[in-house]
């Protein structure tokens, strides 16, 4: 008697990640960039503590069985900075000096600059999500040190250019696995394009009794 084996396939949880963060990110810019008063914060809350917050924290747990060390490092951190985010402005709010709160700004700054600088073979669209997103929280805090509305504003509008990159990674995502082709390019690096060339490979010649070595081709 023979007996089918099947591989059970992993989801990608990726997208729901980079759109928790898109989402939240869009809500809260566009009250620091002045398009809305802070009598919208409660929105922006409440979509932090499910969206930006939880949903993206169990992208990060899914990341884990999957190995992707970055993926779980950057969707659990940033989970939990929307978590802290919304637990701030519930219970602390007008309590922690504008000074304390620009270094809490500045080091997420400094957390994500070295996140950036481990995007450098990943897809071009990756990228620019971290880079605006460093620079979104250098002008933040930047505005908390100096009182400078104009540097709010402009951390505002450089999270919405991070929000922008960010949905439009997640969509790529989504709809290039769906269709199973480039449909929305995300600008891949070389070395990201021959790992992903390799693992095909290695779908392909999987079951020949070659795979072990076509992995640490890919490794290599």
């Amino acid at each position: 008697m023979n007996y089918a084996i099947t591989q059970r396939k992993l989801a990608n949880p990726a997208p729901l990640g980079l759109a928790g963060f898109a989402l939240t990110t869009w809500l809260l810019s566009m009250i620091n960039a002045g398009w809305f008063s802070s009598d919208s914060t409660g929105l922006v809350l409440a979509c932090a503590l499910c969206f930006g917050g939880t949903a993206q924290a169990i992208a990060g747990v899914m990341e884990l069985p999957r190995g992707n060390t970055f993926g779980a490092t950057a969707f659990l951190a940033y989970g939990a900075f929307w978590w802290s985010f919304a637990l701030f402005v519930l219970f602390l709010h007008g309590k922690v000096p504008a000074a304390f709160v620009g270094w809490y700004l500045f080091l997420w700054g400094v957390f994500t600059f070295y996140m950036w600088l481990a995007t450098f073979r990943s897809p071009r669209a990756l990228q620019l999500i971290f880079l605006t997103l460093w620079i979104t929280f250098v002008l933040l805090a930047g505005g908390e040190w100096t009182g400078s509305t104009a540097l709010r504003a402009a951390g505002g509008y450089g999270g919405l250019l991070t929000a922008v990159f960010t949905f439009y990674l997640s969509a790529a995502d989504v709809i290039n696995e769906v269709y199973d082709r480039i449909v929305l390019p995300i600008g891949e690096a070389k070395a990201f394009k021959n790992h992903a060339a390799c693992l095909m490979t290695a779908r392909a010649e999987r079951g020949s009794g070659n795979t072990a070595d076509v992995a640490v081709r890919c490794i290599a």
